[in-house]
């Protein structure tokens, strides 16, 4: 029996302010990554206006000071920290994990890369699949314990229109036999972050544990730095959204207490995305990207590629 498709009161127009206008997040404590440039800096303002405890996780240490000032100063919270996160990087993840202490009430996995050149992490891994995946995947399952020590916790793992043509490719995910695409590398990198909503939210759910996918829009952000021009003229003819607008997805996901317990699902322009049809190219969700046995089957891939510690 097919679950029923969530709607809610707001739209793509909504900012990420407005959709924790009536939250109160006193007491509750939260992790952005990618929290000092692009949306992540407007998702944890959001959070921190609504009394979270926010801290973002960041590769440049500067830039999350910087932010986390300007956060404190526009929204009063005093409870807005900054640690050091290299997502492509598993000591560093790890080293993040081990640093955490007490509970975890939110987590939103922001941080991303796109259309990068052809790059290998040490370990062989293909770069945007290491760090847009696999990274994430490795944060959110060391941090575990902090989520279900919460007692109600939600996960928020951002996907991307681009997933929409990328169906996962499991017998060649590092593009070692077939040509390399930045576009789609990072497609199929944001189809592993819905699979990852899929199956982490199977796994635990039991453990009071929520996890959804957002994808928050096509907003004009320093993420699509390595885009070529050639890139830019490919893309379809995108609704462009401000930051706000873009971070109101996560934002909703993480905290609108009538979502209290619905995970495994797809969200965007602050709904419960409709699924995929030809006839509207930037918009749904595809089935590939909700399809449970390859959930299962990515979550034993990347446990198997972390455990080798090669791509």
């Amino acid at each position: 029996m097919q679950a029923s498709r969530i709607t809610t009161p707001f739209t793509a127009g909504t900012t990420a302010a407005e959709a924790v206008a009536d939250v109160r997040l006193t007491g509750r404590r939260a992790i952005v990554t990618g929290g000092s440039s692009g949306i992540g800096v407007e998702t944890a303002r959001a959070l921190a206006l609504a009394g979270a405890e926010v801290t973002l996780a960041v590769r440049n240490i500067g830039a999350g000071e910087k932010t986390a000032e300007d956060i404190r100063a526009t929204t009063g919270s005093r409870l807005v920290r900054v640690a050091p996160l290299d997502l492509s990087d598993q000591q560093s993840v790890a080293a993040f994990v081990t640093a955490w202490e007490g509970p975890l009430d939110i987590l939103i996995n922001n941080a991303g890369i796109a259309a990068t050149p052809q790059t290998r992490t040490p370990e062989g891994w293909e770069l945007q699949f290491a760090t847009n995946h696999l990274g994430h995947f490795l944060l959110a399952t060391g941090l575990h314990g902090a989520l279900a020590a919460a007692g109600r916790s939600r996960v928020v793992s951002l996907s991307s229109n681009a997933h929409l043509y990328a169906p996962m490719v499991f017998e060649d995910i590092g593009f070692r036999t077939r040509p390399y695409d930045p576009m789609l590398a990072y497609g199929e990198s944001k189809t592993a972050t819905a699979l990852f909503a899929v199956e982490a939210n199977r796994r635990w759910s039991t453990d009071g544990i929520t996890v959804n996918a957002a994808n928050p829009g096509a907003v004009t952000t320093n993420l699509g730095r390595h885009l070529t021009e050639e890139d830019i003229a490919q893309l379809p003819a995108y609704d462009y959204r401000t930051p706000e607008q873009g971070a109101a997805s996560s934002v909703l996901v993480a905290t609108w207490p009538e979502l209290e317990g619905i995970g495994g699902r797809y969200f965007e322009g602050c709904n419960e995305a409709l699924p995929f049809t030809p006839d509207k190219p930037t918009q749904g969700v595809a089935d590939h990207a909700l399809n449970p046995e390859a959930a299962a089957r990515l979550w034993q891939v990347s446990l198997d590629m972390l455990s080798a510690g090669r791509g």
